[in-house]
């Protein structure tokens, strides 16, 4: 009890304080990117360097699941190929500064760094994947005859004073709608860090497991968390000795594969495309488990 409620207070505090602090950095550097300024730089590119692009905006730009439509009829009404837009709403939702932040402080900047460098590349692959196998036969007919017009960019406009309010206003938004989330997430990591025996864990999702990472992919899907809540139960799961891939596995497939936005992204994508896009990330965060498994077995 006493080394639980020690985790518990600990880690409360802590989280609380970074994303306060951090989100409202990060929410300052966003104010200087918008969804139009996204679509006009992503318009007119090669599709390799699309890719990059879209990737990179995905991971500076976290947009919620209920901007995913607008974003996806925008991006596509610009011009925007299928794939280059894919790849920014795969790496969108898999790697937001909430998660960056928490993975660095919790386990390590290596694991942080391996995190969103994989989230880049699966996004690269997938619309990469999209382009190849031409899928745009999946997407709603109505969504290639909507034409929107590239509003002004308002916030290029917008003095220092604006940014501060904007950022101080979207770190207290975030941390309204994720509090409970820390307190959840901490509180499950507490009882495990606490009653749980390592031999457990060891026992059932360590290396020796060859099903591990897949089990850890499916457990992942209906457990559909913020990411700020998952954060501290994976920091106990790799102290009680479960491999890094099987961890990665696990949150990638919390975080990325939604069920809310899957039903949003249902409007504008036929049924085959969002089975093709839950597939490619179950078969791609398995891979991704196993490989990081094998790579650092002798830790991160």
């Amino acid at each position: 009890m006493a080394s639980s409620l020690h985790f518990f207070i600990e880690d409360t505090l802590k989280i609380y304080f970074l994303l306060i602090t951090m989100i409202y950095a990060v929410a300052f550097m966003r104010s200087f990117m918008s969804p139009e300024r996204a679509r006009a730089w992503l318009a007119g590119k090669s599709r390799f360097v699309g890719y990059a692009l879209a990737a990179f905006f995905g991971v500076i730009t976290p947009f919620c699941s209920c901007s995913s439509v607008p974003l996806f009829i925008a991006f596509l009404s610009a011009g925007i190929p299928l794939g280059v837009t894919m790849t920014f709403l795969i790496t969108s939702p898999l790697v937001n500064e909430v998660a960056v932040i928490l993975l660095g402080e919790s386990l390590g900047v290596g694991f942080m760094a391996a995190y969103v460098g994989t989230g880049v590349v699966l996004g690269m692959i997938g619309g990469g994947v999209v382009d190849t196998l031409k899928l745009e036969k999946w997407v709603e007919p109505f969504v290639w005859d909507i034409k929107m017009p590239v509003p002004e960019m308002l916030e290029e406009r917008q003095g220092w004073r604006w940014r501060e309010k904007f950022a101080r206003s979207e770190a207290l938004s975030i941390f309204k709608k994720v509090w409970v989330y820390v307190l959840i997430g901490v509180g499950v990591g507490a009882a495990l860090h606490g009653y749980v025996p390592k031999e457990w864990f060891i026992a059932h999702a360590g290396a020796d497991n060859p099903f591990a990472v897949p089990l850890a992919v499916i457990a992942g899907i209906p457990l559909y968390s913020n990411a700020t809540g998952i954060i501290p139960v994976a920091s106990v799961l790799m102290d009680k000795g479960v491999p890094v891939g099987t961890i990665l596995a696990f949150i990638m497939s919390i975080v990325a594969i939604s069920l809310p936005e899957i039903m949003i992204l249902k409007k504008v994508l036929k049924v085959q495309m969002i089975a093709f896009f839950i597939a490619f990330l179950v078969v791609a965060f398995t891979c991704v488990g196993y490989l990081f498994n094998f790579l650092f077995s002798g830790g991160i």
